[in-house]
């Protein structure tokens, strides 16, 4: 007979106990019980204080012999009294498996359905609140992600790649060094499901959330959850036709997915990558990304790779951010401090999570909650203070005594965020393509610019060198932003930092660069009126046609006519 045990406590650091045989446990349970009645309730506090709370190594020294009937097993673990079951339900989860070869099979199963049904808690929400039982509508999506695709590699790549955009050392959205969009990892990314980000502090319950979303509960793919840091990796859970598990070398060097910018950050995190694919409804809408816990008394260069670096790519990318905390765990250290300097400027993305509420009271609950506003409040510099959701993510049933109805109704609302990401998950890239053309406009036309006032203020006698470094040290004696400002209709508030233009043109020659008069061809057009008839007609119009529920496989433009084209005032007539 093998009993196999996986405890889980919220009151205190447990035991783990992956499997034990019935004369281990005999050994370990008799310096507990001695010769107390068999009682069930007995029995199963007993086995609760033994694995939870006391510490190794148990005593070998089996006092008494402890014979364990299949009705005291089916005590133990079902337990029928209501208040010992309240205590299973809230603390701790039993699996047993039970391999006989002789009568002990006789348990009920009836009863264990029972009894299961009243520990785990319903999941009808999720499918309903996430629509999971809809079916998209597919030739639709890939219709329009086949327009955008189009669109972008015929009207914002060729400017990007003859500019040198990706080269630009500035915070873009979605420009990196070290990364060149235009091939297929551009491909990979508008054509990606909406990336769901987990971050927050170790063992507060993010990949038990996932578990619960996913209903991974008992599963062999389910995520490895415990009292102890135990999420080490960075693990991407997206769809796939089987389940199967990702090496982190394989996903960067696959060129279909949009993960090969990671390279840069080197093999070593790389082996701390890795994905897992499996046949999922939600999945196919929406990508998770559990993320190592953050530790305060480790230093980051432990790691063995930067740790900052790697969360800002994901924070970057991440149309969702979970910041999840416990109330055990809600002091700030310097790495959860980094951690919100990254996520300055997606505050609209960001839900923080209080996590395992049903372990307190209605009075500690209020406590911690404003415990935890007060250790986050200088960390979140914005006028409108960010939605805190207050349940309990994970599949066994809230504690007895608890806001139940609070937590269900927090939980929903969480859910319906989550629906809204991916519903909106199409016009979102529409939205993000479009703001990356406009970021490729501006940064063409300061480099015209800089083209331009440079060649004016060269002379037979001058130094190239000299006369392009005044230029660049001090642009605004050159009228270069505000030129740009006067001229064309471009906010100042998306100007680029002009310090990011000296780096620029230290790696890029001036000269290597044409002015955009001359980026005119008789067959393709010029690059500025493609790059600004798509801004302002074409993909406006694909995001109206995926509004009205049209077919977005023609835009508008080409249907009927985008009307006067726009003026090139850098074309000489």
């Amino acid at each position: 007979m093998t009993l196999t045990f996986t405890p889980y406590s919220r009151l205190s650091t447990p035991v783990i106990l992956p499997s034990t045989t019935a004369s281990d446990l005999q050994r370990r349970l008799d310096p507990v019980i001695g010769s107390a009645k068999r009682d069930s309730q007995l029995l199963w506090c007993a086995l609760f204080r033994h694995l939870c709370y006391r510490p190794p190594p148990y005593s070998p020294v089996c006092k008494t012999t402890l014979s364990l009937a299949p009705s005291d097993l089916l005590s133990l673990v079902y337990i029928a009294r209501p208040a010992t079951r309240g205590l299973l339900a809230a603390n701790m989860k039993v699996l047993v498996s039970l391999c006989v070869f002789v009568p002990l099979l006789a348990l009920a199963t009836a009863e264990e359905e029972a009894v299961l049904e009243s520990i785990l808690r319903d999941r009808s929400h999720i499918e309903e609140t996430l629509r999971l039982a809809t079916d998209d509508k597919a030739g639709d999506y890939a219709a329009a992600l086949q327009r955008l695709r189009k669109i972008y590699h015929s009207s914002i790549r060729p400017m990007e790649q003859a500019y040198k955009y990706n080269e630009l050392r500035q915070h873009e959205i979605s420009a990196y060094p070290g990364r060149t969009l235009g091939d297929s990892a551009t491909d990979g990314e508008i054509t990606s499901k909406p990336m769901v980000l987990f971050l927050g502090p170790w063992s507060v319950g993010k990949s038990s959330m996932i578990n619960y979303l996913l209903g991974l509960l008992d599963t062999p793919y389910q995520l490895y959850t415990g009292a102890e840091p135990t999420t080490s990796e960075f693990t991407v859970i997206m769809h796939g036709e089987k389940i199967r598990t990702v090496e982190g070398i394989v996903m960067a060097a696959d060129s279909s997915r949009s993960f090969s910018p990671l390279e840069k950050f080197g093999q070593n995190f790389l082996e701390k990558l890795v994905g897992i694919e499996m046949p999922h409804k939600l999945l196919e809408r929406v990508t998770f990304v559990d993320t190592p816990g953050i530790i305060e008394n480790r230093k980051q260069q432990e790691r063995g790779y930067p740790f900052n670096d790697v969360c800002q790519w994901f924070i970057d990318r991440a149309d969702l951010i979970f910041v999840v905390f416990d109330p055990t765990k809600l002091d700030v250290g310097l790495e959860l401090e980094m951690l919100f300097r990254q996520l300055k400027g997606r505050e609209s993305q960001i839900r923080i999570i209080l996590n395992k509420a049903d372990s307190l009271v209605t009075q500690d609950l209020m406590r911690v909650y404003g415990a935890l506003f007060w250790s986050l409040a200088p960390l979140i510099n914005v006028t409108e203070p960010p939605r805190v959701y207050v349940s309990s993510f994970w599949p066994y049933d809230y504690a007895p005594d608890t806001s139940r109805e609070l937590f269900k109704r927090e939980e929903v609302s969480l859910l319906e965020d989550l629906n809204q990401v991916i519903e909106n998950r199409l016009e979102n890239k529409i939205a993000f393509i479009r703001q990356h053309g406009i970021r490729v406009r501006i940064h063409a036309l300061l480099v015209d610019r800089y083209v331009q006032t440079f060649k004016e203020k060269m002379s037979f006698f001058s130094d190239p060198e000299l006369v392009f470094k005044e230029i660049v040290d001090d642009p605004d004696k050159f009228y270069i932003f505000k030129s740009i400002l006067a001229k064309t209709n471009v906010s100042k508030f998306d100007l680029p930092n002009r310090d990011a233009y000296r780096d620029f043109f230290g790696i890029n020659s001036v000269s290597s660069f044409k002015q955009l008069s001359a980026q005119c061809s008789y067959m393709g057009g010029c690059l500025l009126e493609k790059i600004e008839r798509a801004i302002t007609n074409e993909l406006p119009a694909l995001l109206g046609s995926i509004n009205s529920g049209k077919n977005p496989t023609l835009s508008s433009c080409e249907a009927t006519g985008c009307g006067e084209k726009p003026k090139n005032r850098y074309r000489r007539n």
